[in-house]
């Protein structure tokens, strides 16, 4: 099930006047990463006064009980349900503009999965479920999804990238690979990718002995990635890393900041640092430099701690650990070591993000100062994407709290 506090995102609003006028009306849009929806909440900056954050808490306690048609929620000055709207109008859903498959030349050679024979078993995070198929031959694979329901450019992008560089790894031991394109079962567009599940949860929830042939493990696997590949994975934390149960090797996953050479490096992200702090993380399970913002830190934070509390248990000393990894940074920090990254012999590459074909076809936005339509191409809305004729894949779904609940009426 999804945490509590990742399903909810707040996605920008107004004031229709002065928002330190308390009656100055105002609305938010709320994104539900449980079911995959937008909901506008309408009221008073009385009810949602600047830089305060209160709506993720009120919308919360009814989320799971508005119909599915629902699009706008009207709140009173004491945060209780006053109204709500199931006018197509509210919609301020924006169009994601998926890629026929066909269209996608890279991709050809990958297998594909349709949506609709994908079984939902857990939603584990916000863009992910734990879902379940019969291949080919009728054997069940049980997988993770990953998809892309809500659109941001950075998002479009990020997939964009992920998808192309799971499926241009070659096979490592240590990397999880892509599984399969997903396909929605109308046009064939691709609206997400699979790879194989592994059980048992990564290492910021798994309490297993952490052992030095790990830590090897994941150096290893970096120095592949940057200096073999050209690859920047820039998210390594204990989130990302799993222990496969049949291999008992640690497995490095979950490329969405990942770079290519120069392309989307982002500053403090270096593996190298990510490496030492989850390290540090791992052992003396102290999260609070998760909250620095990675340009704001530096791995000489924890390598200058004389001594690590060690709250986890180990198959070796402390002191194993801390040598080892401080002469594997010292040798990746010296001089040459970013040259080596952008010049690996093996580069992945395929090709950029083109400008889906929808966005070409104009619609109107609004009127001019003559009253004419203005016209205009790029992002629209769901609506508007509608009122053209194009295609559009609806994502929403019941809330996973109301099919756990039927789940156990029916095991009654």
């Amino acid at each position: 099930m999804i945490k509590p506090e990742e399903r909810f995102f707040s996605d920008g609003g107004g004031y229709f006047g002065p928002a330190e006028n308390p009656n100055t009306e105002a609305f938010l849009n709320l994104w539900d990463w449980d079911q995959l929806r937008m909901v506008k909440l309408k009221g008073t900056a009385k009810i949602f006064p600047p830089d305060e954050g209160h709506e993720i808490q009120l919308f919360a306690q009814f989320a799971d009980y508005l119909s599915p048609e629902a699009r706008a929620v009207t709140l009173d000055d004491n945060g209780l349900i006053a109204g709500v709207s199931t006018d197509p109008d509210e919609d301020e859903t924006i169009f994601v503009p998926y890629f026929a498959f066909a269209t996608i030349p890279s991709l050809a050679d990958c297998c594909t999965v349709q949506y609709s024979r994908l079984q939902e078993l857990d939603r584990l995070g916000p863009g992910v479920d734990l879902s379940s198929y019969e291949d080919e031959s009728g054997n069940p694979q049980t997988v993770a999804f990953k998809f892309n329901s809500w659109w941001k450019p950075v998002r479009m992008q990020m997939a964009w990238d992920e998808l192309h560089l799971l499926k241009s790894l070659p096979p490592h031991p240590n990397l999880l690979r892509l599984d399969r394109v997903v396909l929605e079962d109308v046009e064939s567009r691709v609206i997400g990718f699979t790879t194989k599940y592994i059980p048992g949860g990564t290492l910021d929830t798994l309490k297993v002995p952490f052992r030095f042939e790990w830590l090897q493990q994941l150096t290893q696997v970096v120095d592949f990635l940057n200096m073999e590949l050209g690859i920047m994975h820039q998210d390594i934390a204990p989130r990302n890393l799993l222990i496969d149960p049949d291999t008992h090797k640690l497995v490095l996953f979950d490329f969405n900041f990942a770079a290519r050479r120069k392309d989307g490096l982002i500053d403090g992200r270096d593996d190298v640092s990510g490496v030492v702090f989850t390290l540090y993380e791992l052992i003396t399970n102290d999260t609070h430099f998760t909250s620095i913002p990675p340009w704001d830190r530096n791995i000489d934070m924890v390598e200058s701690i004389s001594e690590w509390p060690c709250d986890r248990e180990l198959d070796s000393d402390v002191s194993v650990f801390r040598n080892f990894v401080n002469e594997w940074a010292a040798k990746r920090r010296s001089d040459g070591d970013m040259e080596r990254y952008l010049n690996a012999p093996n580069q992945l590459i395929w090709p950029d993000l083109p400008t889906p074909l929808e966005y070409n076809l104009p619609y109107e936005a609004g009127k001019t100062v003559d009253g004419e339509p203005n016209m205009v191409t790029g992002v629209r809305t769901r609506r508007a994407a509608m009122e053209l004729g194009q295609y559009c894949f609806h994502w929403e779904r019941p809330p996973q709290s109301r099919l756990l609940k039927k789940e156990g009426e029916n095991a009654r």
